[in-house]
């Protein structure tokens, strides 16, 4: 199943499109995040699930797999793709999968954030997705991620 396609999936299951009668919480978030992670962990099987946890609460390390690791959760969320942060889409995708009020820290955080990917190759490290992530946590107070 292609990424965008389990997102809107994701987003249809728990009420989270736009015009739907529930707003985001929370839980409704963290679960959403859950999923992804569920998909991208096992794809890197070095990235035990106390790095992915550590990961979640902002001590990202830089290494090949956790980059990798975090470059499949960023494409799951069309925030990256092919080393390149999508600002437009993470932006629609923030309106869609964040609570409103995350949706004004997060939007300043992209804003900051959206050159940290240039002119840094995705192939073999996943180099990208770490300068984003990094930069996303050190610019963003409530800092979210799966």
């Amino acid at each position: 199943m292609k990424f965008p396609l389990l997102l809107i999936c994701v987003a249809i299951s728990m009420g989270l499109l736009p015009g739907s009668e529930a707003g985001v919480t929370e839980e409704q978030m963290r679960s959403a995040g859950k999923l992804t992670r569920d998909v991208c962990l096992p794809k890197y099987p070095k990235v035990t699930e106390e790095i992915a946890d550590n990961i979640r609460n902002g001590n990202i390390p830089n290494s090949k797999d956790s980059n990798c690791y975090i470059n499949c959760i960023l494409e799951m969320m069309q925030a990256i793709k092919k080393g390149k942060f999508q600002v437009e889409a993470t932006l629609k995708q923030l309106d869609i999968l964040l609570p409103d009020s995350y949706k004004e820290e997060y939007r300043k955080g992209i804003s900051l954030c959206k050159d940290s990917t240039v002119g840094l190759k995705n192939a073999p490290n996943c180099d990208p997705a770490y300068a984003l992530l990094s930069c996303l946590k050190t610019n963003i107070k409530v800092f979210v991620f799966p």
